[in-house]
């Protein structure tokens, strides 16, 4: 993630927290006074004289997973054993912390008659939850695709929130895969392995000239993208997002 734009800082209360997948939580915050956003893009946060410290660092770039039209800002992240995460997972209610932003170019293109096709590994869910709900609550006209892809169901983030927005949004398909399924707690009726061309092609048959949106562990991202030029996709209509570290 870059930060070439120029930022506006905050000062933001968490107002509480969400296990919304094994090992992965939800924090929600307040949202600042004039503070505006295009959903897919991203902020910077940072913790406010914390109790402990690493090389990595006091501030973290975070998707913000809540839609623009919400009255609060979620961000969402894997829970890996490092000072920030730590201290963060710890923060009580009220406890403030600093945003720097919004940030980033990946959000919904302007033309309706271009499907979009959104590519999620993992956390890299969080820029198209915000999309997905922006999408039916403004009702938009994009047909859009979303498929993410865990290593089981317990892994999925929002995954069932993200299913009952097709009851909400007849322009909104969803489909997820896991690749461990041999690991899955509960029963999977959906895909089995990684995004590959077939399964792609298959899901993809209404789909309209497409602008595709990958965001996910730089792996999967890569291994996407090979996927999308194999079945002759240009590099003009691919947009990434990498979520490195989460």
């Amino acid at each position: 993630m870059s930060t070439t734009e120029t930022p506006t800082t905050y000062e933001v209360k968490l107002k509480g927290r969400l296990e919304v997948a094994a090992g992965t939580l939800a924090f929600q915050f307040e949202k600042p006074a004039g503070f505006t956003f295009k959903a897919g893009q991203y902020v910077e946060l940072s913790l406010i004289d914390p109790p402990e410290t690493d090389a990595e660092g006091n501030a973290r770039a975070f998707s913000i997973a809540s839609a623009p039209h919400e009255d609060f800002l979620t961000v969402a992240t894997r829970m890996r054993d490092t000072a920030f995460k730590r201290v963060l997972s710890k923060m009580k209610q009220g406890a403030a912390a600093r945003i720097e932003g919004p940030f980033g170019n990946l959000v919904l293109h302007n033309n309706p008659a271009r499907s979009a096709v959104l590519l999620a590994g993992g956390i890299g869910i969080t820029p198209f939850r915000s999309m997905a709900l922006r999408a039916a609550n403004e009702r938009l006209p994009h047909r859009i695709f979303l498929f993410c892809s865990n290593r089981t169901p317990e892994d999925a983030p929002f995954l069932e929130e993200l299913r009952r927005l097709e009851a909400l949004n007849p322009n909104y398909r969803f489909s997820g895969t896991i690749t461990q399924p041999e690991k899955a707690r509960s029963p999977w009726q959906g895909e089995t392995g990684f995004l590959t061309a077939g399964m792609l092609s298959r899901f993809l048959k209404e789909a309209v000239t497409p602008v595709y949106y990958l965001a996910g562990p730089p792996g999967m991202v890569a291994a996407v993208r090979t996927v999308l030029a194999n079945l002759g996709v240009d590099d003009d209509d691919i947009r990434t997002e990498e979520f490195a570290g989460y």
